[in-house]
């Protein structure tokens, strides 16, 4: 018997239809046209689609994604190999980090989409589908938890990130999972898992900004947002974790109410914790109360930060932004 694999489809570049001379391209295709298109995923899968939205990715929000999550799981228990998430590839990189934080089950769900729209010569969606249905019935990608599967390439979701506007292989990580050889998933590294974060249904989304200070740019906006109700606040600094001496004032202030994180602009690395003892350095930062986001670039930090509040953990961000491989005893 064919593995089943659920599509659930949210609109994205991937649905999109002509919408007339000069009006440009918009979602419009459903879950069931997608597959339709691709008669290979016969092959692979017995294949349900349905729609859970369908909108450009800008749309989604934590909402949207939260009843995501809870499909999921009861697609899980219902038996189903995996899961494949079809949406727009601006908001790919936080979609598959958030379900990859509220995933705690052993299918694969991979998220994919397209750079150019099915009007288009080329058009990728067709090969990114079949790929992410292919590994989503795959054994071998059992427990690794939420990925992307882009352009051939698998991206683990607590990586992956959208690194350019428009071609067909905008999509990144340091360290990707594997790739599509000869129509099969090809892997070379599995993530750390951590255990899935519980949401409690209906938990209201807290305001949480992330603030980008470049140079000779005032902290007017610290106090700004602390005035509009922030409940945390995400710095994306310079270098390793780096900020102007005259911000600390207020950070200061601002970390003795809330959360206040800070990450690294370069969006390559770990922030840095211990090497820079300068007034602005992360080790003044840290001594100010303020956190590290450790491997977590400032979109990630900020969505960690907002589900921990949502579940009224907050004191559980540090543990939770290590993403490396516990080490082995010796």
């Amino acid at each position: 018997m064919a593995p089943r694999v659920e599509i659930i489809a949210l609109g994205g570049t991937i649905a999109c239809a002509p919408q007339g001379a000069g009006g440009g391209v918009a979602p419009g295709l459903t879950a069931a046209e997608l597959t339709a298109a691709v008669p290979a995923l016969a092959d692979v899968a017995a294949v349900g689609a349905r729609n859970l939205a369908n909108v450009p990715s800008t749309e989604i929000d934590l909402p949207l994604l939260l009843r995501l999550a809870q499909a999921i799981r009861t697609h899980e228990t219902e038996g189903v190999a995996g899961v494949v998430v079809t949406q727009g590839t601006d908001t790919i990189e936080e979609s598959a980090f958030v379900l990859d934080v509220l995933h705690g089950g052993a299918i694969p769900v991979v998220v994919t989409g397209a750079m150019r729209n099915p009007s288009l010569p080329g058009a990728d969606g067709p090969a990114n589908l079949l790929a992410a249905v292919t590994c989503a019935a795959a054994p071998s990608c059992r427990d690794l938890g939420a990925f992307v599967a882009f352009d051939d390439m698998l991206h683990a979701g607590a990586w992956v990130q959208k690194r350019n506007t428009s071609t067909t292989g905008a999509f990144w990580s340091p360290a990707p999972l594997g790739w599509m050889a000869e129509g099969v998933p090809a892997l070379y590294a599995r993530p750390a898992r951590r255990a899935a974060l519980e949401v409690p249904a209906g938990a209201a989304v807290p305001f949480v900004p992330i603030l980008k200070p470049g140079l000779s740019d005032p902290p007017h906006l610290v106090q700004a947002a602390l005035d509009a109700g922030a409940a945390g606040l995400v710095l994306d600094l310079a270098g390793g974790g780096h900020v102007h001496s005259s911000w600390l004032d207020v950070l200061t202030g601002a970390a003795r109410r809330i959360p206040v994180v800070f990450c690294s602009r370069t969006r390559g690395g770990r922030v840095l914790s211990c090497t820079y003892g300068q007034v602005g350095g992360e080790i003044d930062l840290m001594a100010r109360g303020l956190t590290g986001s450790g491997d977590l670039d400032a979109l990630k930090a900020r969505l960690l930060l907002v589900l921990l509040l949502m579940a009224g953990q907050p004191d559980r961000f540090a543990a939770m932004t290590d993403l490396s491989l516990p080490l082995r005893a010796a």
